[in-house]
């Protein structure tokens, strides 16, 4: 198998664990009125669009 395949989508499943991640902890700190909490959130939702996009860009070469 390619090894350019298998980066790419390690990066994109890693991508989406962490975009899960950061909702869940956005949602709960915006529940619990934790300013905080939804800020790492936020932050790992970032981070999780990025290694998307790193694993995207993987994929095509």
């Amino acid at each position: 198998m390619d090894n350019h395949k298998d980066n790419g989508l390690g990066d994109k499943v890693k991508g989406a664990v962490s975009k899960v991640k950061g909702e869940a902890k956005d949602q709960y700190g915006n529940a619990t009125d934790n300013a905080s909490l939804q800020a790492e959130g936020k932050l790992d939702k970032a981070k999780g669009e990025i290694q998307q996009r790193v694993g995207e860009a993987k994929d095509h070469h």
